[in-house]
């Protein structure tokens, strides 16, 4: 029998009950509801309670394919990364949750082994989450916590228990658990921290025991075992939802207890331990396999411990809660489900242990000044190539303060493309700030820099992404050719070839901002402080392996264009001198130059006048023509001394590269005012 309403697979009565009481619960939560980490294993299982029974359920993911949200309303699936300070905030004013169940984490799994990304998703991320909630709007704010926090006291510890913290995973779920505590009990926030034990069931990673035992079971035989005596206290995944609901429930009624517990632990398991022989035995009767199981034919991990469940009597008396489906029905509930799979192939290679494939996601990058009619026609040639390449994407418009209604049509298209996000600077601050922005807010493996203007030709980015999949880090676009008049095209061609010959790296000729950057690439570059940005230049100092692909500059398709002389010849200062020390190191050879020729003169003017006293020049024209001259070679190099201190002038002042003045996404234009991380 299928349940409609969860999309699981049950015969039990039990089980129907149960269901039944779920859905009682969630009809009496506070709204609205946000699921952060919805993707993964238990924020996946409790969006499918929660949407059938309320439509202002919402629940969040940042990579996609999110296999788990498959068949949910895309209205109540939010994609966001929450590691911005601007989605989060933009998500969280969006919504205005009454009750957050976090539900995000990194490393619990072996293969999860980042360490700087295990304390950034376990703990900054809930401090950041934590330091934006006003506890007078949230009702309930449920943290998924984890077993792991009591490290080596794995057997029924208290929760008031010394822990002995017994890796980085451990260590940062025990800080966010004492983060927790001190927000609930100092600042007054309704939360809870629920430390799970070994949940199983429905849309785990295919890589877990369960999901194997099951798989294999199917088969009729045993998965690869650890030592037989190695415990676990496996708990269902619809009792851990419920208990994510009771701790809700609890919290959103304050005159029901003591608001001195907000912040507090709960030990979620059944107090049970379950040897992996124990799991073993019970396989073998609901697959009813023939064979006996070998253990010890897969190597124990580091934190694998004799002893390790849960003592969840605090959760029984104070939230009402305790696990209610034996661990015999939990696997048979799950083998149910893995039977009614259409791709249980795709099921499999969806672990995340499974690497996912490489160089397959992208961030375009749009810089946009008086671009108003170009912006519609580069998303759609932008979209339409991004699909044809099959990659996942994000297209990032950035509105320069830009005097025509650049914002507005940036508003409308990401009302219908929820892959489009835009940004507005306060005032026009140049292309390149508009481009480092736009960097900062990518999200991608690569991202792709483009004027808006559509000179740069959207469908070039496929030879880009061809030859980012062989390997090159940096793939810009090589102008050979530019429709622009005659002299307009010498002038360029001059310029770069000055720029390569003067400069201290090798610069690429005929190379603008157009290109793809890799992810770690786009990582160096914003590592770089400097105010006065120069970004083809950057570009080619961090190195890394690059290359260039040919193609025609056409003419700006709508308007006239925003450069002139001027404005170029900035441009030429900007590079030589942030790149090329030549023009010092010339007046350095003109001054050698002129003092032995000025030294020569003299010295003849005054032998001349010794030995041809009547033939030596009279009157000032000689002197007037020398102190012209070097008078002009004197201001000539106070210029170009004047424009190096004046670029150091600019990097003293530390001024910021950009302020953000508005967030673009989803239709909705919300104000802030953000500057980037100095």
């Amino acid at each position: 029998m299928m349940n409609l309403e969860t999309g699981f697979h049950h015969n039990f009565d039990p089980q129907e009950q149960r269901l039944t009481q779920l859905s009682d619960k969630i009809k009496r939560l506070p709204g609205p509801i946000l699921v952060l980490g919805a993707s993964g294993f238990v924020g996946a299982n409790l969006l499918k309670h929660l949407i059938p029974q309320r439509d202002d359920a919402f629940g969040t993911f940042f990579h996609t394919p999110a296999w788990r949200l498959e068949g949910l309303p895309s209205v109540q699936l939010i994609q966001a990364d929450l590691l911005s300070e601007a989605s989060l905030e933009d998500l969280l004013n969006k919504i205005k949750p009454r009750v957050i169940f976090n539900c995000l984490s990194y490393g619990a799994y072996s293969f999860e082994a980042e360490t700087d990304r295990i304390y950034q998703t376990n703990f900054t991320l809930t401090e950041k989450i934590l330091r934006k909630l006003e506890p007078s709007q949230v009702r309930a704010f449920v943290h998924a916590g984890s077993s792991s926090e009591y490290g080596e006291k794995a057997s029924a510890p208290a929760e008031d228990e010394a822990p002995l913290p017994n890796s980085d995973y451990s260590v940062s779920k025990l800080a966010s658990a004492q983060l927790l505590e001190y927000y609930g009990k100092k600042k007054g926030l309704p939360c809870a921290n629920l430390r799970l034990y070994s949940v199983f069931g429905p849309l785990e990673d295919s890589s877990r025991l369960i999901p194997n035992l099951v798989k294999a079971g199917a088969e009729g035989k045993y998965p690869p075992l650890v030592e037989p005596e190695v415990s676990r206290d496996f708990v269902y995944v619809d009792d851990v939802c419920e208990a994510f609901l009771d701790t809700a429930l609890w919290l959103s009624r304050p005159e029901l207890l003591a608001r001195e517990r907000f912040g507090e632990s709960f030990n979620i398991g059944t107090g049970k331990p379950t040897t992996i022989k124990d799991a073993a035995k019970t396989a073998k009767k609901v697959f009813e396999i023939s064979t006996d199981p070998l253990f010890q034919t897969m190597k124990n991990r580091s934190w694998d411990l004799k002893g390790w469940y849960a003592n969840p009597e605090k959760a029984g008396k104070v939230l009402g809660w305790k696990a209610a489906t034996a661990f015999e029905e939990g696997l048979r509930l799950t083998a149910r489900w893995y039977e009614g799979l259409k791709d249980k192939d795709a099921y499999v290679r969806s672990s995340k242990r499974t690497p996912s494939p490489s160089k397959a996601s992208l961030s375009a990058i749009v810089a946009c000044y008086k671009d108003g009619q170009a912006i519609p026609l580069m998303h759609q040639r932008l979209t339409a190539v991004l699909r044809r390449l099959n990659l996942d994407y994000e297209i990032i418009f950035v509105n320069d303060n830009s005097p025509d209604d650049s914002e507005t049509v940036i508003a409308e298209i990401s009302s219908r493309d929820p892959k489009t996000l835009g940004i507005s600077h306060s005032r026009n601050f140049g292309s390149q700030s508009a481009f480092r922005s736009g960097l900062e807010m990518a999200t991608k493996e690569a991202s792709v820099l483009l004027d808006g203007d559509l000179q740069d030709p959207p469908e070039l980015i496929e030879s880009f992404v061809t030859k980012w999949r062989e390997g090159y880090d940096v793939i810009y676009g090589r102008r050979v050719k530019r429709q622009a008049p005659l002299l307009m095209q010498w002038a360029y061609k001059l310029f770069y070839r000055l720029f390569e010959y003067f400069s201290y790296l090798p610069i690429p000729r005929d190379a603008g901002d157009f290109s793809l950057i890799d992810r770690r690439v786009v990582q160096a570059i914003l590592q770089f402080p400097e105010r006065d940005l120069f970004l083809r230049g950057i570009r080619a100092y961090v190195g890394f392996k690059q290359t260039g692909v040919d193609y025609v500059r056409p003419e700006r398709l709508f308007g006239k264009t925003t450069n002139n002389l001027f404005k170029n010849l900035n441009w030429a200062k900007k590079g030589i001198f942030s790149y090329s020390y030549t023009p010092l190191s010339m007046l350095t050879f003109l001054g050698t130059i002129l003092f032995f020729l000025g030294l020569s003169l003299g010295v003849y003017q005054l032998v001349f006048r010794f030995l041809f006293p009547e033939q030596t020049p009279k009157g000032m024209t000689t002197l007037l023509i020398s102190i012209l001259v070097f008078g002009s070679i004197n201001l000539f190099g106070l210029a170009i001394l004047g424009e190096y201190i004046a670029k150091i002038f600019e990097e003293v002042k530390q001024r910021p590269h950009f302020v953000r003045r508005s967030i673009i996404k989803n239709g909705n234009i919300r104000s802030v005012v953000e500057t980037p991380k100095l």
